[in-house]
């Protein structure tokens, strides 16, 4: 699939604001006062940032609210009502800890499940495309989850964050390994990506002469050695070099900077990766797969 920079950047974001407002939430990480405006100010920051770049990747963007009406069939717009209803119940909890100095228990765990329901929403938008069997297993809300759990307790100052980075290392490196042989193991042929059945099928000509909108968008090839280094440079990034920076640098504010960056910009790597290495059946169809 082709890696669309609004998507990488949507999907990155949400995830790691949507995860720190879950601990907040949670009680986690206590804060009130101007802590407390830091803290949900950098979770509703990052949220925010991620959702407005996830319209740069509509046609319209100025028809991103028609989103919200087809709640029914698509997770897409399941996603948008989510991140919506998260955002409103976390505000007064938000508030009760910026001015009032108190916690909100009930309300900010109830917030915070919502937080995370919208982290699986988003994953679902992939996992639902049989078409792309990559994608279409129960690793990708789990990942997804992970990214969120991990980034969310690095950015709130947790002390079990450097494990959570170290799992999240483990289980991404695990999606690389079984992701890689998924397509084959479906059985995917030309004959299913064209729905002529059983028996032998070959292309009697190209379908098209020219590059088209298919072509663009499902079809993207990364050469695999470039494919190991990347993969191994997001888990370097986003779980050991973190992890590591928290546990040899005195804690306190630089080493969270550092660690989050750190984690972010292999979070971005990796999820470029996620979308680059990803095959749709239409591939079979133009003979690209």
């Amino acid at each position: 699939m082709h890696p669309a920079p609004s998507v990488i950047i949507f999907s990155v974001l949400t995830g790691l604001g949507f995860g720190l407002l879950a601990m907040l939430g949670f009680g986690l990480a206590p804060a009130t006062g101007w802590a407390a405006v830091v803290t949900y100010g950098a979770g509703y920051a990052l949220a925010t940032a991620g959702l407005m770049a996830s319209t740069f990747h509509l046609g319209n963007p100025q028809r991103a609210l028609r989103a919200f009406t087809q709640w029914r069939t698509s997770w897409l717009s399941r996603e948008a009502w989510a991140s919506v209803a998260a955002m409103m119940l976390m505000a007064p909890v938000a508030a009760s800890a910026v001015f009032a100095g108190r916690l909100m228990p009930v309300l900010g765990a109830l917030a915070a499940v919502l937080c995370l329901v919208t982290v699986v929403t988003t994953s679902m938008i992939y996992t639902q495309l049989k078409t792309v069997p990559r994608w279409n297993h129960w690793t990708t809300p789990a990942l997804f989850l992970g990214h969120a759990i991990a980034g969310g307790a690095l950015l709130a100052g947790l002390g079990n964050a450097p494990v959570l980075l170290l799992l999240l290392g483990l289980f991404l490196a695990l999606t690389f390994r079984t992701g890689d042989g998924r397509f084959a193991d479906r059985g995917h042929t030309l004959a299913t990506a064209t729905g002529l059945g059983g028996g032998s099928v070959r292309s009697f000509a190209p379908p098209h002469t020219g590059s088209n909108y298919l072509m663009r968008e499902m079809i993207f090839v990364v050469g695999r050695k470039h494919a190991v280094k990347l993969r191994t440079l997001s888990i370097l990034l986003v779980s050991v070099l973190p992890a590591l920076v928290l546990l040899v640098l005195p804690a306190g504010l630089i080493a969270t900077l550092l660690a989050a960056v750190l984690h972010l910009i292999g979070a971005f790597i990796g999820r470029w990766l996620f979308f680059a290495e990803a095959e749709h059946v239409v591939g079979l169809y133009y003979g690209l797969r």
